[in-house]
């Protein structure tokens, strides 16, 4: 039976449409199926050209992609891979990540620290790298100022006594009357 009014017509077209993309978003889970092409809600909707809601919205349609993605594929070109060997290598690869931040981390760390010792020397804030041999020359120099000084106190105390023998030189022989010759 034949619609007839505009309003019967419009629903029959809007239920052959739904129809239709029905169809497409079943023939596209079975090629995906065939083809063993990882199986979700938008690589269906994408092969069938429709939006991921229309799946989602019927229940069914939803009910078949998830039980499709839940069986392991039947791809008999090359090696299986099953879902727990597939969630093992990723929680192996997430472990390995972790590892390699730590270490990027440490490495960081390290290359600041070093960064920044560089920056302390070059202001000249920082303390000189080798301390032991700056150490010792200041100790040579030290002891080099000790000697000096000894040297110092001899030299006045030679002064004093030639100053002394002097001026008991010069009462002599400014006490003694001059005679003429």
């Amino acid at each position: 039976m034949k619609p007839t009014s505009p309003a019967d017509r419009l629903a029959q077209a809007r239920t052959d449409d739904s129809t239709r993309r029905r169809r497409r978003v079943l023939a596209a889970l079975d090629d995906l199926t065939r083809d063993g092409q990882p199986i979700s809600v938008s690589a269906v909707a994408r092969l069938a050209g429709v939006h991921r809601s229309l799946i989602y919205r019927h229940g069914d349609l939803h009910a078949a992609v998830a039980a499709k993605a839940a069986q392991p594929p039947n791809n008999t070109n090359g090696p299986q891979v099953s879902r727990n060997s597939l969630l093992s290598d990723l929680a192996n690869l997430t472990e390995r990540n972790t590892r390699l931040a730590g270490h990027v981390g440490r490495l960081e760390q390290r290359l600041s620290e070093a960064l920044g010792q560089d920056a302390w020397r070059a202001t000249g804030l920082g303390a000189p790298t080798d301390t032991d041999t700056l150490q010792r020359k200041i100790d040579h120099l030290e002891q080099q100022v000790a000697e000096l000084r000894d040297q110092l106190s001899e030299r006045e105390e030679d002064l004093q006594a030639s100053r002394a023998t002097n001026r008991e030189l010069m009462t002599q022989l400014n006490s003694t009357p001059h005679r003429p010759r």
